[in-house]
């Protein structure tokens, strides 16, 4: 766009203190502070349409979360190369840019995306977690099977209706194709579920771990999860799993810049107004 250039923010938070990325009145929010930040930095209203890949919620962390701002053409020549050091020392300790990129025009964090990646982390452990990892590992009280956990989570890979896992929004459709889903079990014994798709609905992700954990336990069958995807509405047996368990580790996007467009235009036709 004429006398403005875009810039990718990679950037990593640990959402304990947030009520989420979006911007909230009176709370404090990942989007909130780093608006706050670029107007101290760049001056206000400098920095304009902050886009998100995924607008986390209250208590998710991030470590490979994307978005984008414009600048004016002769700020970012000014401010880019000192723009990650200026936001170091001004930035709360919790949450981090870790890159500032200029990209093309018609990239667009959220639309542009190919994938959004997710791991949850759970302790069986029977003294429960870590005390200095107990902000990114939810502790479960009974024994889990890995090996079940996987048979559970292949029936829910590839494209479906996940109107079962998702808090409905209006004129949102709920379609969405997992492409991967499995848990490994780290040599420390806490368990990870990577969770990967085009996108997600509100609380697909949480909702579809909260399912797993209790095939994995041996409280349900093997099948259930899969078999909520008949469902045309949330199914109301089916627990959320806690915010601080998730982390948004990784966004992909069209490895060839000229495809950020047409990644956007397909995205916008099959998604609007979809929730990441």
């Amino acid at each position: 766009m004429d006398g403005q250039t875009r810039v990718r923010l990679d950037v990593a938070y640990d959402g304990t203190d947030f009520s989420g990325w979006a911007a909230q009145p009176d709370r404090r929010t990942v989007a909130g502070v780093l608006t706050d930040t670029l107007a101290r930095i760049l001056g206000a209203g400098t920095a304009t349409g902050l886009t998100v890949a995924g607008r986390t919620d209250a208590g998710v962390h991030a470590t490979g979360q994307v978005c984008h701002v414009d600048l004016p053409t002769p700020v970012w020549a000014q401010f880019g190369g000192s723009l990650l050091r200026r936001l170091a020392g001004l930035l709360p300790t919790d949450v981090r840019v870790r890159a500032s990129t200029e990209v093309p025009a018609d990239f667009d964090a959220r639309f542009s995306a190919t994938f959004r990646r997710y791991e949850y982390r759970v302790s069986d452990a029977p003294y429960g977690v870590e005390p200095l990892r107990r902000h990114e590992i939810i502790a479960w009280p009974r024994p889990l099977d890995l090996a079940v956990l996987n048979a559970a989570a292949a029936g829910l890979v590839g494209e479906h209706d996940f109107a079962a896992y998702c808090r409905r929004k209006e004129n949102a459709t709920t379609l969405r194709e997992v492409t991967r889903l499995d848990w490994r079990r780290d040599p420390d014994g806490i368990l990870v579920a990577t969770v990967q798709a085009d996108a997600f609905c509100q609380a697909m992700v949480r909702s579809l771990v909260g399912a797993m954990l209790v095939v994995g336990d041996g409280r349900r069958s093997v099948d259930w999860p899969a078999g909520l995807l008949r469902r045309q509405e949330r199914a109301s047996e089916v627990t959320v799993a806690p915010a601080h368990g998730l982390t948004l580790v990784a966004v992909g996007y069209p490895d060839d810049p000229a495809g950020y467009a047409r990644r956007a235009e397909l995205t916008r036709r099959l998604r609007l107004p979809a929730q990441s």
